[in-house]
C-alpha cells in the first residue's frame, strides 16, 4: 500500500519529467538557439543571392557561415543554422521586400568535424577546446532524452511489479538528465563565445539568445524538480517501511 503523499510526489514528478522531455524535444529540433539581428545600413552593399547560394549550397565553413548569419538576420541552433533573406531574386528590389527564412541542417559528420585555430587551414593546431564543446552541446541532449527515457521505462517496470525500490533509480536518471541539460546550455553559450572571439560580429550587429535555448534551459529544473520527487518518495516510503517492520517484529 503506497502513501497518498507518495503517490502524489510520483505524479507531480511524471508532469514534471513530461514538461520537461517536451520543452527539450522542442529546443533540440529547433534553430532558435542564438540569433542575429543586423541593422538595415549594415546590408545595403551585398548580394544577398550570392550569400545565400553560398550558406545553402556550399562547404561547411565556419567563417563563411558565421558571416552571412551575422548580415542576414541568422539564427543557430544545434542541428540547424538560417538566414533571413527576401523572397525576390535582388535584395530589397521591393521597398519592403516579403521575407523568408531558409534553413541549412548540420550533418552528423559535421558535428564531429574539429576545429582549428587558424581558419582554413586543416594543418594548424587543432582546437580542442572549441572542438569538444561543440560536440557535447549535441550530444549532452540526446545523453539527457536516453537517462529520462529509461527512467520512464524503470518506472513503468517498477508498476507493473507494483514495487516502490525502483523509484530511487528513476530519481538517479531524472538527476544525471538535468545535469545533461544544463551541460547543453553551458557548452552551446560557451561555443557561440569562444565562435565569436575567432569571428567577431560587425559593429552594430547584436546577437542575443533565442527562445529554444530558453526552453533547454526550462528543462533543466523541470528535471531536478522531478527527480527530488522521485528520490524524496523513494526514500521517505522505504524509512516508513522500516518502522512498519520493526513495529511488526516487536
Amino acid at each position: 500500500m503506497v502513501d497518498n503523499r507518495y503517490a502524489t510526489a510520483l505524479v507531480i514528478g511524471s508532469v514534471l519529467s513530461l514538461l520537461a522531455t517536451v520543452y527539450l524535444s522542442v529546443a533540440v529540433g529547433t534553430q532558435h538557439w542564438y540569433q542575429y539581428s543586423c541593422p538595415p545600413g549594415k546590408r545595403g552593399g551585398i548580394n544577398a543571392t550570392e550569400l545565400r547560394e553560398e550558406f545553402i549550397n556550399g562547404e561547411f565553413d565556419e567563417k563563411t557561415f558565421s558571416e552571412t548569419m551575422f548580415l542576414l538576420n541568422g539564427t543557430l541552433g544545434l542541428w540547424w543554422r538560417c538566414i533571413l533573406v527576401p523572397s525576390q531574386s535582388h535584395w530589397f528590389k521591393e521597398p519592403d521586400p516579403k521575407m523568408e527564412r531558409q534553413c541549412v541542417s548540420i550533418s552528423l559528420p559535421q558535428q564531429f568535424s574539429p576545429k582549428y585555430k587558424i581558419h582554413g587551414s586543416n594543418s594548424s593546431e587543432e582546437d580542442l577546446l572549441r572542438t569538444y564543446l561543440w560536440r557535447c552541446q549535441f550530444l549532452l541532449p540526446l545523453v539527457s532524452l536516453a537517462l529520462v527515457f529509461l527512467g520512464s521505462l524503470v518506472g513503468v517496470c517498477a508498476c507493473l511489479c507494483r514495487s516502490f525500490t525502483p523509484t530511487l533509480g528513476v530519481g538517479v536518471l531524472h538527476l544525471l538528465a538535468g545535469l545533461c541539460t544544463l551541460g547543453t546550455v553551458c557548452c552551446f553559450l560557451a561555443g557561440v563565445d569562444l565562435l565569436q572571439q575567432y569571428y567577431p560580429p560587425p559593429e552594430g550587429v547584436v546577437g542575443s539568445l533565442g527562445w529554444s535555448l530558453y526552453l533547454g534551459l526550462i528543462s533543466f529544473p523541470l528535471q531536478m524538480m522531478a527527480a527530488a520527487l522521485f528520490l524524496w518518495a523513494a526514500r521517505s516510503h522505504r524509512k516508513n517501511y522500516t518502522r512498519m517492520t520493526a513495529y511488526r517484529v516487536a
